[in-house]
């Protein structure tokens, strides 16, 4: 009995529900949804577009952006390693321009003629430190340049003056007045020459 009792209370809900429904529509109402579903779904998608255009354009900019910054982080990086590679590679250029000039002096002294054993004795210490220092030198990469007989080159030679010397070709250097000096690739001095014509 309680069964149908419900039944019964379900069915005259729907019967009031609908007659209400068709009142509303009896009259010329038309509800809020219907009547704005055409416009308002074209408004609200050309507006998505539109912020989704949006959007795709600040990624692709902050694309853009990424990939310039990545490429500068790693042209500054490659930057920074060879820097630390030449400093490293010429370290002792400084410290070699400096006693190239003392080997200069060195090689003036040992060409002096010794006249007495102790002279001799003397010479012959110089020469050793002489000898020494070169090899020290050689070690870290620092070694003369080549000059005579050599073709002149202006990268690593400097000339001073000029000859006409049949024993020679031409632009080949005659005499040297200097020693030059080069450090791995890179000339620490030149080497001053007397160049044939």
């Amino acid at each position: 009995m309680t069964e149908n009792k419900n039944e019964e209370q379900t069915l005259e809900n729907e019967t009031i529900e609908e007659s209400a429904a068709e009142a509303v529509l009896a009259e010329g109402e038309i509800p809020a949804a219907e009547e704005n579903d055409g416009p308002v779904e074209k408004d609200e998608l050309q507006l998505a577009q539109e912020k989704i255009a949006e959007l795709e354009a600040k990624i692709e900019e902050m694309d853009n952006r990424y990939l310039r910054l990545q490429a500068d982080f790693d042209n500054s990086r490659r930057r920074a390693k060879l820097d630390m590679e030449a400093a490293q590679k010429y370290r002792v250029q400084s410290i070699a321009s400096d006693l190239v000039e003392a080997l200069d002096n060195f090689e003036r002294a040992t060409k002096i003629e010794a006249e007495n054993e102790q002279t001799k004795s003397l010479l012959s210490g110089m020469e050793m430190v002489y000898k020494a220092i070169t090899g020290a030198l050689a070690k870290e990469g620092i070694e003369p340049i080549s000059s005579v007989g050599e073709e002149f080159d202006p990268r690593l030679h400097q000339a001073v003056m000029q000859v006409q010397d049949e024993n020679f070709g031409s632009n080949i250097v005659v005499e040297e007045f200097q020693k030059g000096y080069l450090l791995k690739d890179r000339v620490i001095r030149p080497a001053m020459v007397k160049v044939n014509e």
